[in-house]
C-alpha cells in the first residue's frame, strides 16, 4: 500500500511565537547548512536541543527565504521624500542580485511616500532576512513590510 500524497496548508508565523524546540530546529538546520556542525547531533548539542525533536519539527518549520517557490517578493515601503533616496534604496537591491519587475510610488505627502516594489529574488546573494534588515536601517526608511510572494 502506499503512501498517501497529504496536501498541506502552510502558515506564515512570526518567529517569536514558535516553541522553542521549533526556533533551536531552525538553528539546527541553519548551522548544518552552513557547514558549521559535522552532524545532526552536534549542531543539536550546541543549541542544546535533542535529537529526537530535531527529527521530529526538520520536515514541517523553514525558514521564510526558503519556501518562496517562485522567487518574487512585493515589498512595501513607507519612506523619507528627498533627493538620492529612492536610488540609494534600489542600489541596496541590485547589490544583492535582485531584479526589479515592478515600482509604483505615491505623491509624496507631507514629506513621505510609499513605495511598491517587486523584486525577482532567484539569484540572490544574501538570506531574504538579511536584506530586510539592510533594507530597514536605512536613515530615510519608516518602514519595510513583505507584501506578498509567489506569481
Amino acid at each position: 500500500m502506499g503512501r498517501k500524497e497529504i496536501d498541506y496548508k502552510f502558515i506564515l508565523v512570526r518567529e517569536d511565537v514558535l516553541p522553542e524546540a521549533m526556533k533551536k530546529t531552525l538553528e539546527v538546520k541553519e548551522l548544518l547548512e552552513r557547514g558549521k556542525a559535522e552532524s545532526v547531533a552536534d549542531a543539536a548539542q550546541s543549541v542544546d536541543l535533542s535529537r529526537s525533536a530535531f527529527y521530529k519539527y526538520r520536515d514541517t518549520v523553514f525558514p521564510f527565504h526558503s519556501i518562496v517557490k517562485e522567487r518574487m517578493i512585493t515589498l512595501f515601503f513607507h519612506l523619507e521624500d528627498r533627493s538620492g533616496t529612492l536610488f540609494e534604496l534600489l542600489g541596496v537591491i541590485a547589490n544583492h542580485s535582485c531584479n526589479v519587475l515592478t515600482i509604483h510610488q505615491t505623491i509624496p505627502i507631507q514629506g513621505r511616500a510609499n513605495v511598491t516594489i517587486t523584486l525577482e529574488v532567484t539569484d540572490i546573494t544574501i538570506d531574504l532576512d538579511e536584506l530586510l534588515s539592510k533594507l530597514r536601517r536605512l536613515d530615510f526608511i519608516d518602514k519595510v513590510e513583505i507584501l506578498g510572494s509567489g506569481a
